[in-house]
């Protein structure tokens, strides 16, 4: 956000009480915008004790001379200054996504696609994918996934969905990595699909995974957006292999994943709610990979990117 203060009204103490405060318009408060109005100021607003220049890097601002300062002063106990006015001066906002998209690029990575777009959720955009797990991923009893989160209440379902999401988030490494990104037709939430890594600088080796909303099957949209992530994997990262296991009763899975080359690479079998489950482990290497047209994906946001994964 950006914001303009009105003139400002400062009561310091020159004595550095921690009850003296800088009083300041409240949308500075919010982090709205910063302004620095040709003093260096050294401000309680952070707490008793938890000083900060307001033009340290800290609030990425920058020092703006006031082109007038009128004082104004009285007699009181400890030679304080009443109050400080500026009546005219310039001010500089403060970004506050410009300074999360120099830390973490991959906010900005997205991938394009005839009807889609997939990109890492903010929070807002978390929640409404969070509603649509909530609203159901699977017909009433089918089970597509070794963890059965499907299987949680809806409000469950849903937090799930989020802390996973900032688990993963949290847990980012060079070496260890899953971008989970959020799949929207439009501005309409839709799903989320992971691509995910270990060892990815010496492996070369990808695995993928997805949901969409029950509402939004057998539309096309998880082919498509597997489709986007592999041309990533490959032809963005350098993969040379991915991967996935899919249960052999999940015929939609299945057909998707031969569709576009996945090739039988063994089974696996593990336990499911007490009950042995058998899953196809599926193969698809980047000789085998069909790059698609250039103009049916557009990739912004990886040269900042490619750092996070390794390469």
């Amino acid at each position: 956000m950006e914001g303009r203060v009105p003139a400002v009204v400062a009561t310091p103490n020159l004595f550095g009480s921690c009850n003296d405060r800088f009083v300041f318009s409240p949308n500075v408060g919010s982090g709205a915008a910063c302004h620095y109005s040709g003093f260096r100021v050294t401000s309680h607003w952070l707490g008793c004790g938890r000083h900060q220049d307001w033009d340290s890097p800290a609030r990425q601002c920058s020092v703006v001379p006031a082109s007038r300062v009128v004082f104004g002063t009285v007699a009181a106990v400890g030679m304080r200054l009443l109050a400080l006015r500026i009546v005219s001066r310039r001010t500089l906002p403060c970004h506050t996504g410009e300074v999360l998209n120099d830390y973490w690029p991959l906010a900005q990575l997205k991938l394009a696609t005839k009807r889609l777009e997939l990109r890492i959720p903010n929070d807002d955009e978390l929640s409404e994918l969070a509603q649509v797990a909530a609203n159901g991923v699977h017909e009433p009893g089918e089970q597509p996934f070794l963890t059965p989160w499907t299987d949680l209440p809806p409000r469950e379902r849903a937090l799930h969905v989020m802390q996973q999401h900032w688990s993963r988030r949290g847990a980012w490494c060079a070496e260890d990595w899953a971008l989970e990104m959020g799949v929207f037709r439009g501005n309409e939430p839709v799903g989320m699909v992971t691509l995910k890594a270990r060892n990815f600088l010496v492996l070369r080796e990808v695995k993928t995974e997805s949901w969409l909303g029950l509402e939004f099957h057998r539309q096309g949209i998880g082919a498509e957006a597997r489709t986007a992530l592999l041309s990533l994997a490959f032809e963005g990262l350098g993969a040379v292999t991915a991967l996935t296991e899919v249960f052999q009763d999940n015929v939609g899975s299945q057909g998707v994943s031969r569709r576009l080359g996945y090739r039988h690479d063994g089974i696996s079998r593990d336990v499911l709610a007490g009950r042995a489950v058998v899953s196809d482990r599926l193969r698809l290497d980047a000789s085998d990979w069909v790059p698609i047209d250039p103009a049916d994906l557009v990739v912004t946001g990886l040269a900042k990117a490619r750092p996070f994964f390794s390469i």
